[in-house]
């Protein structure tokens, strides 16, 4: 804002008012000559500071904050007085010798107030510039004059924000509670410094963490700190367009000056901040940028404050607080909930508030259980829209592997439940930063249970278990994939879900040689899985029909690989005899026989359900014709001759 200004006496509206219509029904003196406006500027030189005199009131506040000369301030005094007294509207009149012509000009004020000067009119000065005034259409000298809606409630003291500003800025409402993550004192700290000593302007604050519940409780202590009155706006809002992002910009710094007001601008689904980077280069008050790492928003220009998550040891505390007495009786699932669970406070907040209202209603449940499940309720909230999930079905029983393939599945299982001690408590996290994340790959033919296998370790780990759809992931426009990506992995950080990204073969092939921008851009997505998966702390499973498709430089960044093989014939019968659930009615079937199928035991599956269905329309137990009969639908599938070998003994 301009702070170039004369001397001013400090004086109140009523006696403004007075003065300034004193000198509007006085004899009325000879106009100013019509210098040209560079040496008129030269009048507005002195940067005197303002007589000390009355308590400074709305007026003083504008004077000071939008740099008013003598003659500026009485122009706005002049406009206020013609829309709050109706002796304005009739001296307007009188002098300007016409009873029609009853508003302020331009021309009337350079006639009849004090040290008048042509700069006042210009666009570029504080009247114009800051929409102090609104000019009607018609020159700038007799088109009429008004003081701008919000100006004039200001100075009466009326509480207000401006009607262009109301469906895009929204005031944020601090929650009261205690502040237990001292790990962004320093952070409060230093963007309150920075605010006090640029008295609200120069660069931006860039809050950067993961956590947009923690950004925003951050930008509300430096408000409280600096005495300042948080608002937020969506990056989203920022208009294309320059000429409304300047008016945007322009009248949301005249706010803060007015209001004493600082923004908290939200990033979150903001892909594209070209419009908030241009618009931070005219605003010129009070801003916080939400920034998640790895976001094009970490690009913008700002003082870079970070903001680490939050201990467990926090959490721990704030899940203490929020449940009361009911922490000392969870049975050690407080640990799990703690370790498993990354919530922010408001997360933790509702959470521990559904849980004690459960055990105020009567529910006699074990509270720790009860808190699991809330809590894993919660966390879906955000991935149920990205990803489909699975309801795991399947036990260790299902599952036919060799006994070195089950071994690993249950190492994975080993490296979910003690990552905490091994992590933390032995020291491995702070010693090797990278690598931390569990990824595994399930490679083999189709229906070998690569899926079943990431089933049963979601219930072993009582954890939700989604199937991400790569047709809806991989896009042909550039940046998208990647932004698919980190929706899909910030959605699942906080309840670190099992992530089964099927035939990942059609995602992560063979990074291609560099020929052209298209082989670049898909190498980035690449590496941007890559890096994704070493840092997300739930388990990531990659499925392939086709390992030798996968870049050798991708498996060494697998933490697991588990051969899923095509099942022999004793694998085949053993599947078959447990393929059929305990209720259906059976005849007397040879399950050895059914092993000559050469076949995986998804379609062993698929054949059991369909000879369950011909059996429940003959009325009868499933028999042998039944099943001969749904292995030629699917070996018709399938395309797929049924042999000889197959069929013996069973024709």
């Amino acid at each position: 804002m301009a702070t170039t200004q004369t001397v001013v006496e400090a004086e109140s509206l009523a006696s403004a008012l007075d003065r300034v219509y004193a000198r509007l029904t006085a004899e009325r003196p000879a106009p100013p000559a019509a210098d040209d406006l560079a040496s008129a500027q030269q009048e507005r030189a002195s940067t005197a500071p303002a007589a000390s005199g009355d308590p400074w009131d709305a007026l003083e506040e504008l004077r000071t904050a939008f740099g008013l000369s003598t003659f500026e301030r009485d122009v706005l005094v002049l406009c206020a007085g013609h829309s709050l007294e109706s002796r304005f509207v009739t001296a307007c009149a009188t002098a300007q010798n016409d009873p029609r012509v009853h508003w302020p000009t331009f021309a009337l004020a350079l006639a009849v107030l004090e040290d008048p000067h042509w700069t006042a009119v210009s666009s570029a000065g504080p009247l114009r510039f800051w929409h102090l005034v609104n000019l009607d259409s018609g020159t700038s000298l007799h088109a009429p004059l008004s003081i701008d809606e919000r100006i004039l409630a200001h100075l009466i003291g009326i509480p207000a924000i401006d009607e262009r500003l109301q469906p895009l800025v929204r005031p944020i409402r601090a929650e009261p509670s205690p502040d237990t993550a001292a790990s962004r004192d320093s952070a409060i700290r230093a963007g309150a410094e920075h605010w006090l000593q640029a008295h609200g302007s120069g660069e931006p604050l860039l809050l950067i963490g993961s956590s947009a519940a923690a950004s925003q409780a951050t930008f509300t202590a430096i408000c409280e700190r600096t005495g300042l009155r948080g608002c937020v706006l969506d990056a989203r809002d920022i208009p294309d367009a320059a000429a409304e992002r300047e008016q945007l910009a322009r009248l949301w710094t005249r706010e803060a000056a007015l209001s004493g007001a600082a923004l908290y601008v939200r990033t979150t689904d903001c892909d594209d901040v070209r419009a908030l980077s241009a618009w931070l280069q005219v605003a010129n008050a009070p801003v916080v940028i939400e920034v998640r790492p790895g976001t094009s928003a970490e690009r913008l220009d700002g003082v870079r404050l970070h903001l680490p998550s939050m201990s467990a040891r926090e959490r721990r505390d704030l899940w203490a607080r929020d449940l009361g007495p009911i922490a000392e009786q969870m049975n050690g699932y407080l640990e799990r909930i703690v370790e498993y669970f990354h919530f922010d406070e408001p997360a933790i907040r509702v959470t521990a508030t559904a849980l004690r209202a459960r055990a105020s209603a009567g529910d006699d449940a074990d509270p720790g259980p009860a808190g699991w499940r809330i809590c894993r309720e919660h966390a879906r909230r955000s991935l149920d829209t990205l990803a489909r999930r699975i309801e795991p079905q399947a036990g260790w029983a299902d599952l036919v592997l060799p006994a070195a393939q089950v071994a690993t599945l249950r190492q994975i299982a080993i490296h979910v439940r003690r990552r905490a001690v091994v992590n933390d408590t032995w020291g491995f996290a702070a010693k090797h930063a990278r690598g931390l994340g569990l990824s595994a790959l399930f490679s083999g033919p189709s229906g070998t249970g690569k899926t079943m296998a990431a089933e049963i370790l979601a219930a072993e780990l009582d954890l939700d278990l989604y199937k991400i759809d790569l047709a809806s992931v991989v896009s042909k426009y550039i940046g998208e994939t990647e932004k698919n990506l980190r929706a899909i992995f910030s959605a699942a950080e906080e309840s670190g879900a099992v992530l089964l990204f099927d035939e990942a073969d059609a995602l992560f092939g063979k990074r291609s040689e560099v020929r052209d921008s298209h082989d670049r851009y898909a190498n980035l997505e690449i590496s941007y899985l890559l890096q994704q998966m070493e840092s997300y702390r739930g388990i990531a499973i990659l499925t392939t029909n086709m390992q030798q498709a996968l870049d050798p430089a991708f498996l060494r960044r697998i933490r697991f690989i588990v051969q899923f093989p095509f099942p022999e014939a004793s694998a085949r019968a053993q599947i078959w005899r447990c393929i059929f659930p305990a209720s259906t009615p059976l005849g007397d079937l040879d399950f050895d026989q059914f092993a000559q199928f050469n076949i995986s035991g998804g379609v062993i599956r698929n054949i059991a359900m369909h000879a369950a269905f011909l059996a429940a329309d003959d009325g009868q137990v499933v028999e042998a014709r039944h099943i001969l009969a749904a292995a030629r639908t699917e070996y018709a599938k399938m395309e797929k001759p049924l042999t000889a070998a197959e069929t013996r003994g069973l024709a």
